[in-house]
């Protein structure tokens, strides 16, 4: 059916002149931060291709301790084209945690968190945390010594807070160590509860952004600034854009496939110089900065504590900044704000070269 049979018929059935309009009538703001707007196309299509490889991958995993690893190199090596879907939805994963992170880290810069627009970061925040542990449960299934030693290290962080932090280790695990148990639970929060919760927050997301439209940032809100339709001059940029992430994601997928470590061996002991995925240097760094004890108290227990108060003080930053929220300048949070990415960025190069 080609494109013009296709409106016809889709005409004839449907009265699509209210999304024409709403289409036409969607105004976006131009100005020299307007490119953090496609860093949210961005991680909206690098969702979407993770969902669809995902699927094709999910027909091939078996999530049981004694089959999970070879179930990996059957994909890769037996399965058509298998090695590659795998490769794909690694750097699809990479590059959408990637973005999460540049976009949040520009809504922050330019305050675009600022009221009336509390809960679009709120909502965008979740997803990060989300995706996250998308990345650590994926990160189990391969079930290889390296994803081991990252999952034991991750949920024993976790069992350090004070009162939950016992119960969150154990819901996590499903038992006291990680074991096969681990396995399923990680696979059912893979590709069954975070999924149906990540469409609703991403739904939640972009809904609140239609609603309340595009920020600008408040250093150029007493300026006039330019506006442009969103169809169809934002809309084929993006679809531009998209197609430029597409073929980066196939480039790297074809050129630089992952590796797959020796499989995981509860009994042995882990791996020298082992590190996790990149988005968790930054904790990991942080936490070799405490010593093993503190005033008597227990050194790892303060440094999730601290680790934890920052990354909840960065949750709540919409209702702490009352100047922003009036429309005013507010150099201190800038400042915050700026503190936040060079920190982050600076623990994570570090945690690299380490």
């Amino acid at each position: 059916m080609n494109y013009p049979r296709l409106k016809h018929w889709l005409e004839e059935r449907y009265d699509l002149t209210d999304v024409r309009k709403f289409a036409k009538s969607k105004l976006i703001p131009e100005h020299r931060y307007d490119f953090l707007y496609y860093t949210g196309g961005i991680t909206l299509f690098l969702f979407i291709i993770q969902f669809i490889s995902g699927m094709l991958l999910a027909f091939y995993y078996v999530p049981h301790i004694d089959h999970a690893y070879k179930s990996i190199i059957d994909i890769v090596t037996k399965i058509n084209m298998g090695w590659f879907f795998r490769s794909f939805h690694h750097w699809g994963a990479q590059l959408a945690i990637l973005f999460l992170f540049i976009h949040l880290f520009g809504t922050l810069l330019v305050k675009a968190y600022r009221k009336p627009r509390e809960m679009i970061w709120v909502t965008g925040f979740v997803l990060l945390i989300i995706s996250i542990f998308f990345g650590l449960s994926g990160y189990l299934l391969l079930w290889d010594e390296r994803a081991f030693a990252a999952v034991r290290v991750a949920t024993g962080g976790a069992g350090a807070l004070p009162v939950i932090g016992e119960f969150i280790k154990i819901f996590l695990r499903g038992g006291t160590e990680v074991t096969g148990e681990t396995i399923v639970r990680f696979y059912a929060f893979h590709v069954a509860i975070l999924p149906l919760i990540t469409l609703c927050i991403i739904g939640l997301h972009v809904l609140l952004v239609q609603y309340h439209g595009v920020s600008v940032p408040t250093s150029l809100e007493k300026n006039k600034t330019s506006a442009v339709p969103f169809f169809p001059n934002v809309f084929y940029k993006d679809m531009i854009i998209w197609l430029i992430v597409l073929g980066v994601v196939v480039t790297l997928a074809v050129l630089l496939p992952p590796e797959i470590g020796i499989q995981a061996d509860p009994l042995a002991p882990p791996p020298e110089n082992i590190k996790p995925e990149w988005y968790f240097l930054c904790v990991l760094e942080t936490l070799k900065l405490f010593p093993g004890e503190i005033l008597g108290l227990n050194g790892e227990t303060i440094a999730i504590l601290c680790v934890s108060t920052g990354i909840l003080f960065l949750f709540l930053i919409p209702f702490f900044a009352r100047k922003a929220n009036r429309g005013k300048k507010s150099p201190l949070f800038t400042s915050i704000a700026v503190v936040y990415v060079v920190y982050f960025v600076t623990m994570t190069v570090i945690g690299f070269l380490s």
